[in-house]
């Protein structure tokens, strides 16, 4: 075996006070923070849905492993692991004195419940592909459960750190739509739907406590009522600001800060690959070049984005630059119609969620594409509506929407995923892939898969979403980069 030993770091473990003279004032240790998406239900393990994970990952949920604000995999529950030397056995060791928040102790049962759940032939995880590897999981000891995988897997480590692979417990199952119960270092305390889900400090946390002794998420859907409440001082940070518009206005105010990072977040026109005429890849390649990339930035974002030409993120060392390939060119766009027997162009459906790129964005596309034919009807949905029409349904022709999934361009090896994209080159090089562990090979087969997915126009690639918040000056360890869909709060604090 060899032995990978991994120790949690301690620099972030000196909780928050402050001493004032004789007067002891202690800091806040409140805080408010806005979201523009309000979570359909809040159990990260069965649904799409990343406003999900953006109030619960981390805060209240936690995996064997997870994401750190650069992108980074580190331990979560688990403290160390073993690898096997063929690549096929992880045995995890657990943490000791881990509780649930119900008072239940977590151990490699429930690691086993959590794996074989999300894996099982019902399962309604909705990236149940992270689990389809795993052969067995075997409970060894209460703190040590050894996963084994039909084959390599050089990404698993990475996998088990999606908020879609957290450990809940069979004891709480049932009611975790409503109430979920984690480990985290907040435990869940209310949700009024339509307007707020509050956590509170997990006073027996088994790692570094939390610095806040609450945090609430409000809901906050229309950019002009996002303005106004940071404006107000009504909220403490509003994270995915969707009005990048006002962005100015908050940098040249000493009240603010002005966080700006990248996501994980490849924002697509999605494309119904089996729906005529889309399932012809020249009325696919002409719809990427009536598309101004730069135009839907600049429109939609205010020049805050950053254009792709696949589905990849452009801050990842093995990103290929494809952006030329379907450049804006609307007289070949039009070439492309003739070519595929549509010289008059045909009618479409676009189905935009709430979020601003999507609803701006659209507009913007919906113009473009009529300049060389496309008529697209716009279809406004709110995310309830997208997952069930579009995204389990498959019942559109395009639609808007950005994968925050980090690199998750192995979903194009899912003839069954929404866009419908059947290619078993590209499923094999995926099989490929998941088995390689030397970066160097695994570098040049995701090269390989960008360039794939751009030849075949499987969908439109317009830009990496930014992360963009605005918080109170006094804040201080909010992620600026969003490497998961994630607001993590563990870390942060006010200041002095």
């Amino acid at each position: 075996m060899k032995h990978v030993r991994f120790i949690r770091g301690l620099a972030s473990a000196v909780a928050l006070s402050t001493t004032l003279g004789a007067g002891a004032a202690l800091a806040q240790s409140d805080i408010t923070v806005a979201l523009q998406l309000e979570p359909p239900h809040l159990d990260p393990t069965s649904a799409a849905a990343g406003a999900i994970d953006s109030v619960l990952y981390s805060n209240v949920f936690e995996g064997l492993t997870r994401f750190m604000g650069d992108g980074s995999v580190v331990p979560g529950l688990a403290e160390s692991w073993d690898i096997s030397d063929d690549g096929l056995s992880y045995t995890f060791h657990l943490h000791d004195g881990v509780m649930f928040h119900d008072g239940t102790t977590m151990d490699a049962e429930d690691v086993k419940f959590s794996l074989d759940r999300a894996r099982a032939e019902d399962s309604a995880n909705a990236q149940k592909a992270l689990f389809a590897g795993i052969a067995e999981v075997t409970v060894v000891d209460p703190l040590t459960v050894t996963v084994t995988l039909s084959e390599p897997n050089g990404s698993f480590l990475f996998n088990m750190a999606w908020g879609d692979a957290v450990i809940v417990a069979p004891e709480s199952i049932e009611g975790i739509k409503q109430t979920p119960v984690g480990t985290g270092a907040f435990r869940f305390s209310e949700w009024v739907q339509g307007d707020k889900i509050v956590l509170e400090k997990n006073a027996d946390y088994w790692g570094t406590p939390a610095k806040l002794d609450e945090a609430t998420f409000k809901f906050i859907s229309d950019p002009t009522a996002a303005f106004a409440a940071v404006m107000a001082e009504d909220v403490d940070v509003f994270s995915g600001f969707p009005a990048p518009e006002n962005l100015p206005q908050f940098e040249a105010d000493p009240r603010f800060q002005v966080l700006v990072g990248s996501t994980e977040g490849e924002t697509i026109l999605s494309t119904n690959n089996k729906q005529p005429p889309f399932d012809n890849v020249k009325v696919r390649e002409a719809v990427a070049h009536a598309i101004d990339r730069q135009a839907i930035i600049d429109g939609a974002m205010f020049g805050y984005g950053t254009p792709i030409g696949t589905h990849f993120a452009p801050h990842n060392p093995a990103y290929v630059d494809l952006t030329g390939q379907s450049a804006f060119d609307p007289e070949l766009s039009k070439k492309l119609l003739a070519e595929a027997g549509l010289p008059d162009g045909f009618e479409t459906t676009l189905h935009l969620p709430p979020p601003s790129y999507a609803r701006r964005g659209g507009e913007i596309i919906a113009a473009q594409l009529a300049q060389v034919g496309i008529t697209a009807e716009i279809v406004n949905v709110e995310w309830a509506q997208w997952l069930e029409t579009v995204f389990r349904g498959k019942n559109f022709g395009l639609s808007i929407v950005s994968h925050t999934e980090p690199m998750d361009i192995g979903i194009y090896a899912r003839p069954e995923y929404y866009f419908q994209y059947d290619n078993p080159e590209f499923q094999e090089l995926m099989t490929t892939l998941n088995a390689t562990t030397d970066p160097a090979k695994r570098t040049e087969m995701l090269q390989q898969a960008q360039k794939i997915i751009a030849d075949d126009y499987v969908n439109g690639y317009l830009f990496q979403l930014a992360a963009l918040s605005v918080a109170k000056a006094g804040v201080q360890g909010l992620w600026s980069n969003a490497p998961t869909q994630a607001t993590d709060l563990t870390a942060v604090s006010w200041a002095e």
